[in-house]
C-alpha cells in the first residue's frame, strides 16, 4: 500500500492479490497478519475462511465463514501492523509513533537514520513518511533480530524503502557514508550521549534529532551533551487515554463509578427480531463513557490518574505518588475532601519530577552544525 516507486500512483482501491497481506479483523483487540495463498483457510472462532473468496476483493471487505461468521480484511497500514507485529522488543505505539514523525519534521525524500530497530514498529512509519524518494537506514547490533525486521519489511512491501544494518551504533556511531547526509536521526539506545557526536556529524544542517528515554536521569545527561552542538533542545512526555464508549440503559443517576452519561437524541430505537419484525425498544438510552483501564505505550501507564482541578501544576500524577492505591484515590476526590488532598500537595509539588521517572520522556533538538 506504500508505494517505493516515485512513478508508481497510490490506489485506495488496491485489490487483494494472491501473495498479498492481509490484516485479518475479528474485532478492536483481535487482529492478525495473514498471507494469502490461494487454497490455503483461516480457522477461528468464527468459522473457516477460504483465502480464494479473499482474492480480487478491495481490501476493507467484509467477509464470510462456512457459519456465516464474518471478519474484516484490511490494508497492512503501519498502525495496524504496530498492533499484530511479532514483538522481539519493547515496541512504540501510535502515540508516540505519530510525534516523533511530527516533530522530526519528515516529509517525502527525506533521509533517516536510525538505531536501534527492535521490531520495527516505528521504521515501517518512518518508511511511509518518506515514500516515495526517500529511504530510512536503520541500525541494529543483534543480527537475528535484524534479520527479522528484513522478513517483515518484505512481507509488508516497505522493503525497497528500508535498508537494515547490523552495527554497534553506541560503541562505533554511525558509519561515515552518511556523513552529512541525515535529515534526521532516531535514537532509542540504553546510553545515547555516547552517540550524540557522532549523529551530529551525520545530520545536515538544521537537521533534528530526536531520542527516547525511559527516565528522566538519561535525558538529563543527553542534554548535558547536545548542549555542545545543538540548539532548540526540548523535552516531552508522551501521554495517552483511551475511552470505552458504549450504549446503555439505566436510569438517571445510578450509572457505574467512573462513566460519564449523556442522552442520545432519540427516546426510542428499532430492532428487529428473528422474524425480521421491527420492535420498538423503550427505555432511556444513554451513551456511557469510562477511561480505559490500561493503554498501550512504551511505558506502564496503567496507574496515571489526571487531577486537573486538584493539580493544575501537573497534567498527570501517579497513584503511588499519594501513598495509596488509584481506587483510593478516586474515592478521596469522589468525596471532596479538599482539606487532605490539600495536606499532600506540598510533598507532590516537591517531588513531581522525580516521580516522573517511570514515564516515557522524550527530547528533540536541532543541529547547529553548517
Amino acid at each position: 500500500m506504500i508505494p517505493s516507486d516515485p512513478s508508481e500512483r497510490l490506489s485506495l482501491l488496491r485489490r487483494i492479490q494472491e501473495g498479498d497481506l492481509v490484516i485479518v479483523y475479528e474485532r478492536h483487540d483481535h487482529m492478525k497478519a495473514v498471507k494469502v495463498i490461494g487454497g490455503s483457510v483461516l480457522q477461528n472462532r468464527f468459522g473457516v475462511f477460504k483465502h480464494s473468496d479473499w482474492i480480487g476483493k478491495p481490501f476493507g471487505s467484509k467477509v464470510f465463514s462456512n457459519k456465516k461468521g464474518f471478519v474484516y480484511l484490511l490494508a497492512p497500514t503501519p498502525e495496524l501492523w504496530t498492533l499484530v507485529l511479532s514483538h522481539r522488543t519493547q515496541i512504540l505505539y501510535i502515540a508516540d509513533i505519530s510525534f516523533v514523525v511530527m516533530y522530526l519534521e519528515i516529509v517525502p525524500g527525506c533521509v533517516v537514520l536510525e538505531s536501534g530497530t527492535g521490531s520495527g514498529s516505528l521504521t515501517t512509519s518512518l518508511a511511509r513518511a518518506v515514500a516515495p524518494m526517500g529511504h530510512v537506514y536503520t541500525f541494529d547490533f543483534h543480527e537475528q533480530r535484524a534479520a527479522s525486521a528484513r522478513e517483515d519489511f518484505e512481507k509488508t512491501g516497505v522493503n525497497k524503502l528500508i535498508t537494515v544494518g547490523v552495527r554497534d551504533i553506541q560503541g562505533e556511531g554511525f558509519p561515515d557514508e552518511h556523513l552529512g547526509q541525515a535529515d534526521a536521526v532516531f535514537l532509542d539506545l540504553p546510553q545515547p550521549w555516547l552517540v550524540i557526536p557522532s549523529a551530529g556529524r551525520m545530520l545536515k544542517p538544521d537537521g533534528i534529532l530526536c531520542s527516547f528515554s525511559p527516565c528522566i536521569e538519561q535525558v538529563q545527561r543527553s542534554c548535558e551533551t547536545l548542549g555542545l552542538k545543538f540548539t532548540d533542545i526540548r523535552t516531552f512526555e508522551i501521554l495517552l487515554r483511551t475511552y470505552e464508549v458504549k450504549e446503555v440503559r439505566a436510569e438517571l443517576g445510578k450509572g457505574d463509578e467512573g462513566f460519564s452519561f449523556r442522552s442520545p437524541p432519540h427516546k426510542k430505537r428499532q430492532h428487529s427480531t428473528e422474524k425480521g419484525d421491527a420492535v420498538e425498544a423503550s427505555g432511556a438510552a444513554t451513551v456511557m463513557a469510562k477511561p480505559c483501564s490500561e493503554g498501550r505505550g512504551h511505558t506502564d501507564m496503567g496507574n496515571t490518574m489526571c487531577i486537573h482541578e486538584e493539580f493544575p501544576f501537573a497534567e498527570s500524577i501517579n497513584a503511588p505518588m499519594l501513598g495509596m492505591t488509584a481506587e483510593g484515590v478516586g474515592r478521596l476526590i469522589r468525596k471532596g475532601q479538599e482539606q487532605v488532598i490539600a495536606e499532600r500537595r506540598n510533598i507532590i509539588e516537591k517531588d513531581i519530577f522525580n516521580a516522573l521517572w517511570a514515564q516515557l520522556w522524550v527530547y528533540c533538538c536541532k543541529s547547529t552544525d553548517k
